[in-house]
């Protein structure tokens, strides 16, 4: 711009200049005109001198104009590029250098900022989901990469404010200046962002968990919402079939503010506690749909086992009033330690049909009222009551069959219990010439118990209730030394 308006000045100067000796030059002709003709006898001469020779004029003018011409144009020639030279050479060899090392240094700059922008974003993916020790490790790393940045990127912008590259009175001396300050720049923007780029390389495990978890979220809201969806139609239709599933709706209530909270956002709630939160929605509305679309069958259900209940404690009624007569056969056969532990049996019977036929009182109740949890309840605490009173009916019918059977034939046991501790013992010694102590002492201690239990048969009334139960206690020795045995030798085998 300062070289632009020196030459304006200098063709204004030089178009005064030809104005000015226009002006005088025609005055000097005026003059030689007038001076002509003032003398008199020089008046015709004068006149002659100036209309005969017009050429001659012209030429004067033009030889007087183009050196004032050429000595107006020198100062500004001289004064828009100092050392610049017009026609190229080694000043503007420098200063395209050092264009293009700013040029490179510019190219550096947008790359490191481009790759701390998308950087951020990574940092700011794992900060949303993840609070752990890595994380914020990797926070902190990525604020000391940001101060490195910025002191990188302020000497960069300082080595370009420094240096005007298009100035027309760049001397080469600055051009090389300028070049090495801006590829000094340069040369550290590359090696941060080599820095940045490693740092990157490392935030892999934990950018890829948060983007899992990300991925996950939206989803996960949405079948939550639609869980909710889906429980409240499930319940709609039990409604609509007579059925008031108040605890149900009460545990469908529950869960509107947590949808609140789903519709806020993970912005405001945080990525975890929103998913955990959907995850949690989804369990409890898929659990209270699962029961109202189940509710009409389970309302059927109920029904079902309260008559079946009913019938089953009528029956144990009739079943327990025949206990009385076995036990009388049993005093007038048997000693009395073969029945005496079933001689409460009828009035603890009649005591649990008693209990049980009023929790279905209960429980029929509570069905009426559809309080289904409650009715669940107590039909199943008074199966539970109708099972111990079944046992102990079958008991005493099974101890008269089993006594009858031993007192009939008691050698069919005794073989039994010999069979099973010589099977036994067979194993024991398989593969060996003397058995294991720890299997042949239990082995030996039944055969010594089962010969006792053979000697309490002698006498007039022998206690049959204890041979047999003496007995099992044999078999059930030799089962356990059995199966310690093939525990044994499976894992030999195995380990072989």
């Amino acid at each position: 711009m300062a070289a632009t308006h020196a030459r304006g000045s200098s063709t204004s100067a030089v178009t005064g200049a030809v104005d000015t000796w226009a002006g005088s030059g025609s005055g000097a002709v005026d003059t030689r005109a007038g001076s002509g003709l003032g003398s008199g006898s020089g008046a015709g001469t004068g006149e002659s001198v100036v209309r005969s020779s017009p050429g001659r004029g012209r030429a004067l003018r033009l030889g007087v104009l183009l050196p004032l011409f050429v000595l107006a144009l020198l100062p500004a020639a001289f004064a828009s590029g100092g050392n610049r030279r017009w026609f190229g050479g080694r000043g503007e060899s420098q200063r395209a250098e050092a264009q293009a090392a700013k040029d490179d240094a510019a190219a550096a700059f947008y790359e490191l900022d481009t790759a701390q922008r998308d950087l951020r974003i990574s940092i700011e993916t794992i900060t949303a989901v993840d609070d752990s020790p890595g994380a914020r490790h990797a926070v902190d790393g990525f604020a000391a990469l940001g101060q490195r940045i910025d002191e990188v990127s302020h000497a960069y912008i300082t080595a370009v404010d420094a240096h005007d590259l298009d100035r027309d009175e760049l001397d080469g001396a600055t051009a090389n200046r300028a070049r090495t300050e801006l590829t000094r720049a340069k040369d550290e923007l590359v090696r941060v962002k080599g820095e940045l780029d490693r740092f990157a390389q490392g935030l892999g495990p934990l950018l890829d968990t948060a983007e899992t978890r990300l991925a996950r979220l939206a989803p996960a809201v949405e079948r939550a919402r639609q869980a909710l969806r889906s429980a409240s139609a499930a319940l709609d239709t039990a409604r609509d079939a007579g059925l008031r599933a108040d605890d149900l709706a009460a545990r469908l209530a529950a869960l509107g503010p947590e949808l609140t909270r789903l519709n806020e956002g993970a912005g405001r709630h945080g990525v975890t506690e929103t998913l955990q939160r959907a995850d949690r929605v989804l369990r409890d509305a898929e659990a209270v749909r699962t029961e109202a679309e189940r509710l009409p069958e389970r309302a059927a259900e109920t029904s079902k086992r309260l008559v079946s209940l009913r019938t089953r404690a009528e029956a144990l009624t009739t079943r327990a009033g025949a206990v009385e007569p076995v036990l009388s056969e049993l005093r007038r056969r048997f000693s009395a330690a073969c029945w005496q532990d079933l001689q409460f049996v009828p009035a603890q019977a009649a005591d649990s049909v008693r209990k049980a036929e009023e929790k279905l009182t209960e429980a029929a109740k509570a069905r009426d009222e559809q309080r289904w949890p409650d009715a669940t309840s107590l039909l199943a605490t008074a199966r539970a009551l109708l099972n111990s009173t079944d046992e102990a009916v079958s008991a005493a019918g099974d101890r008269l069959r089993r006594l009858d059977a031993v007192a009939k034939d008691p050698q069919h046991e005794i073989d039994r219990a010999r069979f099973t501790v010589r099977d036994a013992q067979r194993l024991a010694m398989t593969g060996r010439n003397t058995p294991d102590p720890r299997h042949a002492r239990p082995l030996d201690d039944a055969v010594a118990r089962l010969d006792r239990a053979i000697g309490t048969l002698e006498g007039r009334h022998p206690d049959y209730w204890h041979f047999l139960t003496e007995l099992e206690a044999v078999r059930a020795t030799a089962a356990r030394v059995v199966e310690q045995i093939r525990e044994e030798r499976g894992a030999g085998h195995h380990s072989g």
